[in-house]
This record gives structure tokens, sequence and C-alpha cells, in this order.
């Protein structure tokens, strides 16, 4: 039996903030599976806290049809309308918006009420694997600020340096079979990693010094009668001095993509280009024209059309309407979610590589592009039959990038990508010559490559002027209520979060326990409410009740009011808690 964990212990409380990394099959999934139940260790045992609410982040659609946002909230959390209306709009879900179908809504308003739903179960610990491989910017955003307001703790698998830096002050890295906590932010622990590795090699000198001088004596004076005792005890102080054995550094890994493009000009260009399927359209009166190298994210909100445009562009899915050219000598290649499913499972994952790779790809290139996606020794003998979903998909990239494909199209390229190959693989296209056209919503990924922008919202495809800096501030102005000064100049906060934090981290606090006590006095009045109903229903009559009921019902309002209004300056202080980058 293979042990993807052995002897890891873990201790997660309702203040931890933990965020978790690892390569891929580390076991990270594996341990948030065991921690939620979901699976049973092979040995050791989990021990929860009595009466602990875990939330997740459900990948079903657990409503129906006719569900409305709010019936749907209503329904799945037993709890009143006002405060399903309440958590909604904590993700811009609100106004007529809630009494819509939820299957009408766009994929990213779909996760935003799945979201709402988790957090009105009231969770102590929220557990979430790779909220950045299916929430769009927007969302994502809009997550952020609610988990730096939650008042509990939260355990996140990403491999989206941003997120995790923005959101978790603590760091566990699953590797080599073990859990290891480091209390503190992911590039903190990642420094420390680095300087363990330097000590440890290090000392690995000191240690090959010390054992070629005690070889040297063995071999001088071993033969000789008076020094034979001397030498034995050298040999047996050199049988125990043993190197440290030292992981291989992921981030020694190099990767380079074959071919590119040095030529000038236009790589591709559309006039009134119509994106859609069937007869809907998606957008329209697309024009644009992409210079060669340039390395473009398509960016917006689940459900505009992002993967359409570049299918439609690649060549993948028929246009509604006007044309797409390319400029002379251009190849193309597209890379899609979930193109592995087409991988011929006849093939071992070398075969299948040589088969992808161009007519000027050397073998070296092969091999090295290999090992950089995790393929290394006897796994490039595997056939795809035995790969796993992750393993397919970074099979089938690896063999896009070694086409010699001058344009690449890239939907999603890391979603089963671990933590330092999406780095490795973000600065190996960052050097690549050729144009590249990509979706992602990997901040960190996105901030490496991109050098221009393409925003596909309601209907239209727009060449967006700033930068991606430029693009996330703006969207973060826009989830935040507290978007300018008194002059009404909006601002442009310093990118330090943790000394932004620190600065607000007392009027913070004080604002959550003046919640809280708004929600215990609210809670109060509604038990009570409910005592005197029932006495009611009995049969009985009271004048005394019948006189509380009515005040209750009036306590109950102005709480209602209090609560929302504490609420919404809480709001306004997180808002103030998650700067844009400068």
């Amino acid at each position: 039996m293979q042990h993807i964990l052995n002897g890891a212990s873990v201790c997660i409380t309702e203040e931890d903030r933990i965020g978790v990394i690892g390569r891929n099959g580390a076991g990270k999934t594996t341990l948030l599976r065991i921690l939620t139940g979901q699976e049973e260790p092979d040995e050791g045992r989990i021990i929860r806290s009595s009466g602990l609410r875990i939330g997740t982040l459900s990948q079903d659609e657990p409503y129906t049809a006719e569900d409305t946002v709010i019936g749907f909230l209503m329904h799945a959390s037993h709890r009143e309308e006002w405060d399903c209306a309440r958590m909604a709009a904590r993700f811009q879900v609100k106004g007529d918006m809630l009494r819509s179908r939820i299957r009408a809504l766009s994929g990213g308003y779909r996760m935003r009420v799945k979201l709402a739903a988790m957090l009105l179960d009231e969770p102590h610990i929220i557990l979430l694997d790779e909220p950045t491989n299916y929430l769009d910017l927007s969302t994502l955003i809009l997550l952020e600020r609610f988990l730096l307001s939650f008042n509990g703790g939260y355990f996140i698998i990403s491999h989206d340096r941003q997120f995790l830096r923005t959101t978790c002050d603590k760091t566990l890295s699953v590797e080599d079979g073990d859990a290891v906590f480091f209390p503190g932010a992911v590039e903190d622990y990642l420094a420390f990693r680095d300087e363990v590795r330097e000590q440890m090699i290090e000392a690995n000198k000191a240690v090959e010094e010390r054992r070629e001088k005690l070889t040297s004596f063995i071999e001088r004076f071993r033969a000789n009668a008076s020094t034979a005792s001397r030498a034995r005890s050298k040999m047996r102080e050199l049988s125990k001095l043993l190197p440290i054995e030292i992981p291989a550094a992921a981030k020694n890994v190099r990767m380079r993509i074959p071919g590119g493009d040095e030529r000038r000009g236009t790589a591709l260009s559309s006039d009134a280009l119509a994106i859609g399927y069937g007869k809907h359209a998606v957008a329209r009166n697309i024009r644009l024209e992409i210079a060669r190298g340039s390395h473009v994210a398509v960016l917006g909100d689940n459900g505009e059309g992002k993967t359409t445009l570049i299918r439609t562009l690649a060549g993948e899915l028929p246009s509604l309407g006007g044309t797409v050219s390319f400029g002379i000598e251009t190849k193309v290649a597209y890379y899609a979610q979930h193109v592995y499913a087409s991988l011929p499972a006849g093939k071992t994952v070398q075969s299948y590589l040589e088969s992808c790779a161009g007519k000027d790809i050397l073998a070296q290139d092969i091999r090295d592009l290999a090992g950089s996606f995790l393929f290394r020794g006897d796994a490039v003998e595997k056939n795809i039959s035995v790969l796993s979903g992750g393993e397919r998909s970074r099979l089938a990239l690896a063999g896009l990038l070694l086409s010699g494909a001058n344009i690449l199209f890239l939907d999603e390229p890391t979603n089963h990508l671990d933590f330092e190959t999406v780095e490795t693989l973000a600065q190996a296209l960052k050097n690549f010559t050729g144009t590249i056209l990509f979706v992602s919503h990997d901040r960190t990924f996105v901030n490496l490559i991109a050098t221009d922008i393409l925003e596909v919202k309601r209907g239209s495809v727009t060449h967006y002027p700033g930068s991606y800096d430029d693009y996330v501030w703006r969207l973060t102005r826009d989830a935040s209520d507290d978007d300018s000064d008194p002059s009404g100049n909006e601002k442009r906060a310093s990118s330090a979060v943790p000394e932004k934090k620190k600065n607000i981290a007392a009027e913070r606090r004080r604002a959550i326990q003046a919640v809280a006590a708004a929600e215990r006095d609210l809670k109060a009045y509604q038990n009570e409410r409910a005592e005197v109903m029932t006495f009611f229903e009995s049969g009985a009559f009271d004048a005394s009740k019948s006189a509380r009921l009515a005040e209750l019902d009036s306590l109950i309002r102005d709480a209602e009011g209090s609560w929302l209004r504490l609420c919404e300056e809480l709001e306004t202080i997180d808002g103030r808690a998650i700067p844009p980058s400068p």
C-alpha cells in the first residue's frame, strides 16, 4: 500500500486561517476529504469538537430549475428572508436578482448563491479546495472580502499565491508524506524553506569534507598495527556520518517552451465577429487586432463568453458572423479545460509527447518538458489509460507546448497544476516570444504573463486600456461600498495588506463584537416571541402576554434595523481592509 500521508498531525482551531500548498499527488485534497469526513484515514484518528460546523463549497447544483435565489436560500438555510437577503447582498446578489431563477443567472452568480448558502449555515471553519479554479475574479474578490471579515477559521488549498497572501496568515505544506505547519504567511514559509534548504546544503558540504578526511586517514593508517585501532574507530565514525537527504527543489526546475515568433506585425484580427452557440449570440461586432508577441488575458465574469471567444478565434467553434484572420506563417494550438478526455488511451506518455512535437523539436526538449510537468523517470512509460484526470490534463498541456505553435490559446491551463508548476509555467510563458490568448482566474499567473487585456462583458469584447493591476483594482473598488473619500476622489490604497489590516484591526474587532451583541439581542427577542406564540396557539389567553407580543414585534423590528446597520458598518471596515495594488 502506498502512503500519501504517513504520521501527519494537524490541529486546526476556529481562529486559524491556513493556506495549504504542496505538489500534485502530495495528499492535500485527501487531507481535506478526511477532515470533512468524506474519507476515513487508514491509521490514526480525526478529533472534531462537539457541535463543529464545517462549511464546504458544493460542486453540484443543489437547487431545482424553479428555485429563485431567495427561495433556495431560505429553504436551504431555514433562515428568515431578511437574513438570506443580507448574506446574498455581501456577494452583490440583491434587488430584482433575488427573485430571479438561479439557473437563469450566469455561472459566476450561481457560485455566489452557493457561497451565500454555505455561509448561512454559520460554519465555524470553512474548507475550500482550489477555489480559484471555478470562481471568476469578481466573485473571488468578494470571497476574499468575506473571509477577512469572517469570525472563524478556514483551511484553503490553492495554487494562487496572491489569494493565499491576501487571506491566510498561516501555512500548511503537504510534502514528502508529511504535513508541515508554519505559523506565518506563505511568502514567509517559502523563504524559511529556502533558508533551511541552504543550511542543509552547507551541512552536507561539511559532512562530505569530514568524510573525505576520515577516508584519507583510514586508508593511510589501517595497515599499520600501531594505528589500526584508531583507524577502526574512524571507520565506525565514517559509517555514522551520513549526508542529510534533501528533496529536489521545485524552484530549480526550469521550463522552456520550444518555438516562438520573432516577427513583427499582426498575429490575428477580427472584423464584425459574432460569437455564440446556435442562434444564441454571446457577443457581437467584435473588432480586434492582436500584435505578434502579445500575451493577452481574456477576463470577465463566468458565463460572459470568455471560453466562447477563444474557441471561436482558435477555430474550434464556428462564428455566427464576421471574420477572423491570421498573420502569415502562423501556427495555432488550443488547450481546453476538458481536452484530456480525448487523449489516446493506448499511447504512453513518451509516445504521445513525441507525436505532438513539432518537426524541429529535439528529443531533449521533449524530456525536459515532460519532467517540468512531473513526468520523470519511469513515469514517461505509463499508459495514458492509467493516468488520473489531473495527470492527463498536464500531459495535454505539455503536448500542446511541444507543438511548435506560435499562437497559443489556453483556457484555464493552471487548473490541474500544483503551486510550483504554476509559477514555473508562468515564467516560461512570460519568456515565450509567440502570441498567447488565455483565460485564467489565477492572479499570480495572469500578473506574470499578461501584456494586454480583453474584457468580455455584457455582449461585447473590448481591449481594456489599463494594466492587470488596474483591472483588479477596479473590480475591488466596485465590490466595496467605501470607494471614495469625502471629496469624491477614488482611493488608491496601499497594497501592503498586512499593515492595512493592522491599522483597522481594533476597529474591526469592536464592530464584530457589536454585530454579535446585536445578533444575540435579536435572537433572544425572536425566541421569546416564539414562546409567546406557542402559548397562544395552545388556546390560552393572557392580556400581559398579548401586550408583550406587540412589544416584542417592535423590539424585533428595531433590532433587525440595528443589526443590519452594524453589518453595513462592518462591511465598510472590511472594504478598507482589502486595498488594491497601486
